[in-house]
């Protein structure tokens, strides 16, 4: 008789147990889920198109990518031509320690020579540089060239995203990934699978 029991509890144990098991994975799938990203948040982080046809050259066009500014600067040809000249005056003239993609490795720092594409954020202490795009003598700065200076503590960058020597900034402006979708449209955040 107590065989009969002691495999009635055994049965009843088991029972129990596997219905626990089962009822602890149901629990246990809304609870993971919500470990996953929100449709919200991954709009946040995709990819944004920006219209650069109506950017004339010497401006810049901001753009918000991740929650971060981007700048979209066309570029003039006297901006440009500018960049080698100042090469002994930045921290790293050819952005070896820089935050960009591979296939941006010229002085431009750009697909494109005419057309930056840079975040905003110094990278000193996070503050949004301001763009100075004429070629004439600032107050700080009375050998300015073109380029961005963050108010905060004065970091100094070319007209390329490159930090002069001398400005609290640690490196360059960093370059997201981006791509031409044509000649009107840059997509930020997506290479094109280009390198």
């Amino acid at each position: 008789m107590t065989d009969n029991v002691n495999k009635g509890r055994r049965t009843l144990l088991l029972s129990t147990g596997a219905v626990g098991v089962v009822g602890a994975g149901f629990a246990a799938v809304p609870f993971l889920k919500s470990w996953l990203p929100s449709e919200r948040a991954k709009a946040a982080g995709g990819p944004v198109k920006a219209d650069i046809s109506k950017v004339e050259p010497g401006q810049m066009l901001n753009v918000l990518w991740r929650g971060q500014p981007v700048f979209l600067v066309n570029r003039t040809e006297k901006q440009t031509a500018v960049l080698e000249s100042l090469n002994d005056k930045l921290k790293d003239p050819n952005s070896e320690s820089s935050v960009q993609p591979e296939y941006i490795d010229n002085i431009y720092r750009a697909r494109k020579n005419n057309f930056l594409v840079v975040v905003g954020i110094c990278t000193h202490l996070g503050c949004s540089p301001k763009y100075y795009p004429d070629l004439v003598p600032q107050q700080f700065d009375t050998e300015w060239k073109g380029g961005f200076f963050c108010p905060c503590h004065s970091s100094r960058f070319d007209i390329s995203g490159r930090v002069f020597d001398g400005s609290p900034a640690s490196r360059n402006l960093d370059v997201p990934p981006y791509t031409y979708l044509d000649e009107n449209t840059i997509e930020i955040g997506n290479d094109g699978g280009q390198v």
